[in-house]
């Protein structure tokens, strides 16, 4: 009976750990189940919340598509008169460029004209450059004689004005010794 008793105890021992442990796993399960249905309701609650995002996007997209087409077709509209304007000022222009080249062609004539003219010009001026130059050298000659005469005659000036000089100072010399004299027989009584 004690054997029996002992291992009937064990039995319940074991069942009631066995029942603690299906509590436990069950407590588990029931918090996941928990955690489950939560992240079950924020999912609802943001899909919601998505669906809307998405209707007013799909709106302000119709919006945006309405005014697109609008700024698209004034676009063309401005464009189509843009380019009217632009048709006129290419034919304005046109014109203008066929006056430019018909003036061109005017003054390519004229600047042929002058042109030759300038070579005539260039040619008269070159013979007149060599005559003024034959003539600057025969001057230059003629001016290079006269200095040569007039070194010469300075050469004779200088000579005169040494020859000048020695006499002014035998002249004075000859003063000084009469002054001397002078005052020598100023100085005698027999003189007076």
């Amino acid at each position: 009976g004690v054997l029996l008793y002992n291992h009937l105890q064990q039995k319940v021992r074991s069942a009631e750990a066995l029942a603690q442990k299906y509590k436990q796993q069950q407590e588990a399960l029931s918090a996941q189940l928990q955690v489950v249905y939560e992240h079950r309701s924020r999912l609802e609650r943001s899909l919601q919340k998505e669906r809307g995002e998405h209707k007013k996007t799909k709106e302000d997209f119709l919006v945006y598509k309405l005014e697109a087409q609008e700024a698209l077709n004034k676009e063309k509209q401005d464009s189509m008169n843009r380019y009217g304007a632009l048709s006129s000022q290419h034919k304005i222009l046109k014109n203008q460029h066929d006056d430019v080249k018909k003036q061109l062609l005017d003054l390519q004539l004229q600047h042929n004209g002058l042109k030759l003219e300038h070579r005539k010009s260039l040619e008269s001026h070159s013979q007149k450059v060599a005559q003024l130059q034959q003539e600057r050298d025969s001057e230059v000659t003629n001016l290079q004689d006269t200095v040569l005469k007039l070194r010469e005659e300075s050469k004779l000036l200088r000579k005169a004005h040494q020859e000048v000089h020695s006499q002014l100072l035998s002249a004075q010399a000859q003063l000084e010794e009469f002054r001397q004299l002078k005052e020598a027989l100023q100085k005698m009584p027999g003189w007076r």
